[in-house]
Parts: C-alpha cells; structure tokens; sequence
C-alpha cells in the first residue's frame, strides 16, 4: 500500500491545516495547497483514463512531468549514447499513440541514425498504388486441415494468464473481437478472462499440458477435445520453446497460484506449477509429428503447428526429414527470435541462448523450400514485431504473418517497468494483485488494442502501396536494402536470398551450408547421424 502513501500524507497534511486555522489564518494557505492535492487524489483513483494515477494518485503526476520534457532528455541519452533501454522510446511512443488514435507524424525527417552500418530501409516506387483495405488475411490449414482459419496478418502473440493480469487478458482479447484478429493464450490455458472477451484464440499447449493433463502432469486427450471444441479456439499451437528462455523450462511457485490461475490450467493449489523443459509426450521427430496428426483429429481437423526458438539447425531439419518420410505436416510454424519474451528469464538465456528472428526465420523458410514443403505449411514470426516496418520486414523475409506481444502490452498500459517477476506492476498488467490490476479500466484499454491493430496494419498498407506493390504478400527480399558500411549497401536479395525450391532434396544450389546438416539429420532420432569414418 505504500504507492499511496503520497495521497495519504497530502490527506493527513490537508487535516492537520485546518486543525492549524485554530491558532492562526496562515494555516489557510497550506489548507488550500493541500486540499486541492487531495482532490487531485481523489480524482486519480477514480478516474479510468490513466493507470499510473489509479494505482498512484497524485505521486503519478511527476511521470507525466518528466514526459512533458522528454525530448530533450532523449537528446541528450542519444548524444551521451546512454540510451540502453530495452525498447527505444520512440517505438513505445509509437504505439502508445497508434493505440490512442493520436498523431503519429514527426516534423524534421528521420530520427534514425541513417549513416550507420546496418541501418535499413524498405524501397519505394515512382508509381506508388493506394491500397484501401488494410484487413489483410492468410488462411492457415494444409491438406490435412478440416477447418482452415482465414487469420490477420498481424496477431496478439503468447501471454499466459498468471503472467499476465485478468484484466490485461480481458481487454487483449474484447480488442482482438473488435478487430478481428487472433490472441494466443500462452502456455497457461484458457482462462476465464480468455472466454469472457470472446476474441479468437491460439490454444497453446506447452509441456505442462495446461488445461488439458492428467493429475501426473501428462496429456489428457479428452480435457484437450473438450478445449479445442470450443468455437473461440482457431488454431491449435504447441510450444516446443520461446525465445526468451528457450531450453530452460519454469515454473510458477504456489504462493503465486490463485484459484483462477488453478481453474484455467488444471493444477491444484498449494503446490508449485512445473513446465518441464522438454515434452514428456515425445521424444524423437516422427514422435513429434505423430503427435501433431493427433491433436489435429482429437481437434476435429482444425489447424495444428508448434511455435520454436531456432536452436540447433539440424534439430529443425530432423523434423522436416521427418515431414518428408511420414507425409505428416504441420499446418503452421511460428518461429520466435530470441530478442522476443515478455516475461522474466534468467539474464544469460535472455541474452545468449537462441537465434534471433532474421536468421531463425530465414533459416527456417529455406529449409522449407528446399526440401519442397513451403507451399503446405504457413510460417509465422514473433519477436520484437511492432512497427509496420517491422512487420514488412519479416515478411521480405519469408513469414506469412507475424505476432507481438510487447506491442500489444503497451496498448494496454505497459511502461517496461520490467517489474513483471515481482508482481508489482505498477499499471497492473503483469500482476496477479487484484488493487492492481484494477486500474486497468477494460473498456478503454480494449479500444486501445482494437486501434493499435487498425493503425499499424493502415501504416502496413501505405508502405506495401509506396514500394508498388498490391498486397504485403508480394513483399520480396530485393525490396529490403542495407547499409553495411559507408558509401556500401547491399540489397536483401544478397543477404538473406530465397534458396531454389526442392535443392535438399535434388542436391542442388547449396551455397549456405545446408545440405552438410541435412545429411546429418535423422527423421528417426534428434541426435545427429555420425559422420562417415
């Protein structure tokens, strides 16, 4: 309760004025100063406009003081190059007003720093086309798939309620209803704030099996068919890692499990909520397919993919030789970078263990391609995916559509405290303490998401229209250029080209290496194939 510890001096100050006008009428000007503090406090906590001020009134005011003059603090942390914050404050400014329905232009060009080696920029025509609607779509299911989902290109990525607030979760998802696009629910099932907003939801079945396992913590194949029937669910995605913590598993301690957290995972209370590193279910790739083919029945044929952090390249091809030799395949991929994650991890998994997205996707969209798969799976990107820059990027890149998570926290009131470990958020979005998130007003902070959506698919759509283009599709890596270094550029067709279609499997047109790992690769068994004596 100490964040209104402010508030309740100015009230006891306020109090203690006018028991001063009893010995003298200069007590009326602290009175005055006092008394309107403590209006001001009593409006904060009743006011639904900003969070900070709902959960510190009257204190809250000095961050919107310190905005007020944050251009020159932001020169100056840019000239002292002391600007280290996990998100530049320019893109969280962005957001925050995509997400408000405010102005986003900037008078006096670019603030990029254009002249240094890795600045890059997406080219433009002469003739540039108008493109009128933004509701971009793909529609994600196979062959196999009985049910395909016509999806936005651009979708709220994996959040788990206990991570995050019921609140947080409720107006994600009222935004994503409102807008049509799809919300991942994270490893920690479907929860109640989930089915109450009514949006469409990415089941994602982690290795605790949340929502839908057994008492030993192993898969229950009827609690799964009882989730995946519901309408709300649109696509089925199981977790084999993310990208902040990938390999390393977690858990979440007792004294953090609420019964709603209980209700929507399936665990008992009074006990810690393990997430294995690794799934119990399978061990070896056709294992891994075989049990994707069963989860798309056990689902009634609706779209079925699993979401990695790239780690070992020949794991990944594993799974497609796997592909090949089975006929099974996934509906879809999603490939999380490693600059992706949300939540807490430990500092060296957040900063050294797996691939960025740009090499993760690239990689993952040639291995595709060259073993002839591409045109049967869908390819999704997450990981720090928040500008319509961003967005096209990953597109040139290979991806068919993309995810964030950041983005959309910042649409409903995150500002990166990175307190999210400690359940005191200060805005209530990454906390389970009930005063807290209550200053989450849903209403609101789900338009914000609603319009966060809308505008950045609009900017996506001015950029696809100035580059000549009809659709974000037709993005192609020659309309990505890079600066490598002074008076040298490079365009993305050199860096990160498309590999011949089939080229693993004919043998040819290999300069990048991948045929070495393919070699080594066993649809049988994640351990590599010993080289030859």
């Amino acid at each position: 309760m100490e964040r209104y510890s402010t508030f309740g001096a100015v009230i006891a100050l306020a109090v203690a004025s006018l028991i001063g006008l009893v010995w003298s009428a200069w007590f009326l000007i602290p009175l005055a100063a006092f008394a309107g503090l403590t209006a001001v406090g009593v409006y904060d906590v009743t006011q639904r406009g900003h969070a900070i001020l709902r959960n510190y009134p009257v204190i809250g005011h000095m961050r919107f003081i310190f905005e007020g003059i944050r251009p020159e603090i932001r020169q100056y942390l840019i000239e002292s190059d002391q600007d280290e914050e996990p998100f530049s404050r320019d893109e969280r400014s962005l957001i925050y007003q995509r997400a408000k329905g405010v102005e986003d232009k900037r008078p006096f060009g670019t603030r990029a720093r254009v002249y240094d080696a890795g600045y890059q920029w997406i080219t433009h025509s002469i003739v540039p086309k108008h493109i009128a609607d933004h509701d971009f779509r793909v529609t994600i299911g196979g062959p196999d798939c009985l049910l395909p989902y016509n999806a936005s290109l651009y979708n709220i990525s994996a959040m788990s309620f206990g991570a995050l607030s019921g609140n947080a979760i409720l107006a994600m998802n009222k935004g994503a209803k409102m807008g049509g696009f799809a919300h991942d629910t994270g490893e920690g099932g479907i929860s109640r704030y989930h089915r109450e907003g009514g949006g469409d939801l990415i089941y994602q079945i982690g290795s605790g099996y949340f929502g839908c396992r057994t008492p030993e913590g192993r898969f229950d194949p009827e609690k799964f068919g009882e989730q995946a029937a519901d309408p709300q669910v649109k696509l089925i995605e199981l977790k084999l890692s993310q990208g902040a913590k990938p390999g390393h598993g977690g858990m979440l301690p007792a004294s953090k499990i609420s019964p709603e957290i209980a209700e929507a995972r399936g665990v008992p209370m009074g006990q810690d909520c393990i997430s294995p590193a690794s799934h119990p279910e399978f061990s070896t790739p056709r294992e891994l397919l075989d049990f994707i083919a069963r989860l798309r029945e056990l689902s009634g044929g609706k779209p079925v993919g699993f979401k990695l952090c790239i780690g070992h390249r020949r794991e990944f091809m594993c799974i497609v030789k796997a592909m090949l030799e089975t006929g099974i395949t996934p509906d879809f991929m999603v490939i999380d970078g490693k600059e992706g994650g949300t939540g807490a991890a430990p500092l060296e998994f957040a900063n050294h263990i797996g691939m960025p997205l740009v090499e993760g996707l690239t990689f993952a969209h040639n291995t595709l391609r060259g073993a002839g798969l591409r045109d049967r799976i869908r390819i999704g990107a997450s990981g720090k995916v928040v500008t319509a820059f961003d967005l096209a990027k990953v597109l040139v890149l290979g991806a068919d559509w993309a995810n964030s998570a950041r983005g959309f926290m910042f649409s409903v009131g995150c500002i990166q405290a990175q307190a999210c470990h400690t359940n005191e958020c200060p805005v209530g979005v990454a906390t389970q303490d009930k005063l807290r998130q209550r200053a989450i007003d849903v209403p609101d902070k789900a338009e914000r998401v609603f319009r966060f959506h809308q505008n950045t698919l609009k900017a996506l759509a001015e950029m696809t229209g100035a580059a000549g283009l009809s659709h974000p599709g037709d993005f192609l890596p020659h309309h990505l250029m890079m600066r490598e270094k002074d008076r040298e550029m490079v365009t993305g067709a050199e860096v990160y080209p498309y590999l011949p279609e089939g080229f693993l499997i004919d043998g040819q047109g290999d300069d990048f290496g991948y045929s070495m790992r393919w070699q080594r690769a066993s649809a049988d068994s994640f351990d590599a194939v010993p080289e030859p004596a």
